[in-house]
């Protein structure tokens, strides 16, 4: 019997298992589980299934395996849907934490109010050069603008990996074209696929599709974040910025020291227990 919790930030849903205490799956079983239940329709269905552990440098430890078996080293929506997590189940209280990924250790800051609660974090700087992302090529050449496919692509690396670009209007076949950019062998371990609309100075509205999900999902964290630094880059837009998904709106902002902010909400949807 294993039980579980099930939160979403923006319509981006995870499965948490708890594993402060003891480990529930053991680490070669891991993946599977994931590929299992991930399923909707005959599993419980979500984006990724997130671990939380004790860290030796951090409040928390998140580690997130995905639909398709692989581990992300980042996730900005599922960062905040842990941090709900480890607040509800006394972790942590209201204001600062800190949580440990493969990516980097990232502080949050945490507030409730009449419309729920909120976690802002600190998601570090972008890296823009080919070096960083890692992609083949010039190191010396910042990555933006690349023609691929047709498109013309910026990459920038927000605790994992995206491809921004940008267009007139969002109505396209996005799982026809992201797969093709997100398998592209200049990604050696793969990258998230944004499509971005500026709509004003202040706002943009993005589609991202999601590797290791698969499947363009209804909002993304690192995405929306990628999407505002770039179009802060290209000078497309004011700071701090308005990011609308179809899942909901996160605020994203640029500080003058480089480094960049998201928040935006999390929620606890239920709580269950699976029968083996």
């Amino acid at each position: 019997m294993i039980e579980f919790t099930k939160l979403h930030g923006n319509g981006n849903d995870f499965i948490v298992i708890d594993e402060f205490e003891n480990k529930i799956i053991p680490e070669n079983e891991k993946a599977d589980f994931a590929v299992k239940y991930c399923r909707r329709k005959f599993g419980i269905g979500a984006d990724g299934v997130l671990y939380i552990s004790g860290s030796d440098r951090a409040d928390m430890k998140m580690r997130l395996m995905q639909p398709d078996a692989s581990e992300a080293e980042m996730c900005g929506n599922g960062i905040r849907c842990l941090v709900k997590y480890a607040y509800d189940s006394g972790y942590i209280g209201l204001g600062e934490a800190t949580v440990e990924t493969i990516a980097d250790t990232y502080h949050v800051q945490t507030r409730e109010d009449e419309n729920g609660f909120w976690v802002k974090v600190n998601m570090g700087k972008p890296l823009v050069k080919r070096s960083d992302i890692p992609a083949k090529g010039n190191p010396e050449d910042d990555f933006i603008n690349i023609n691929l496919y047709g498109y013309p692509v910026s990459v920038v690396n927000t605790g994992v990996p995206h491809a921004v670009i940008f267009v007139d209007d969002l109505d396209l076949d996005i799982l026809d074209i992201s797969p093709k950019i997100r398998f592209d062998q200049m990604f050696p371990i793969g990258a998230n696929v944004n499509f971005v609309k500026v709509d004003s100075e202040d706002q943009i509205t993005i589609r991202t599709y999601e590797r290791g999900v698969e499947d363009e999902t209804l909002s993304c964290g690192t995405g929306s974040v990628a999407s505002a630094y770039i179009s802060n880059l290209l000078k497309k837009v004011n700071n701090p910025l308005s990011v609308h998904t179809k899942g909901g709106v996160l605020n994203i902002e640029l500080e003058d020291n480089g480094f960049l902010y998201m928040e935006g909400p999390a929620k606890t949807i239920y709580k269950g227990v699976i029968f083996k």
